[in-house]
């Protein structure tokens, strides 16, 4: 490889090395901001009740179940006895 094309990786290099820089600064400025909301009761209260799905007194809770499962247990009764078989071993 020459100059020039030393030049050339250089120069990529040093566009990804500022690339990785401005998302870094990105990353930081949400941290401080996360960081930020924690230090009030509020943030911990909202970060809490993001975390394990609590709800205050008088409110609700929804919770989506995905029909994955449902679907996987009409395969099996539908699917008879090789059917049975082959969902046993998965």
């Amino acid at each position: 490889m020459g100059f020039v094309g030393k030049l050339e990786a250089t120069r990529e290099n040093r566009k990804i090395a500022e690339e990785k820089i401005a998302e870094l600064n990105k990353e930081k400025t949400q941290l401080s901001t996360d960081i930020a909301k924690l230090k009030t009761e509020e943030g911990v209260e909202a970060s809490i009740r993001d975390k394990f799905g609590l709800a205050k007194d008088g409110e609700g809770v929804i919770v989506i179940v995905d029909d994955k499962a449902e679907s996987k247990a009409t395969e099996t009764k539908s699917g008879g006895f090789w059917g049975f078989l082959k969902n046993l071993f998965k």
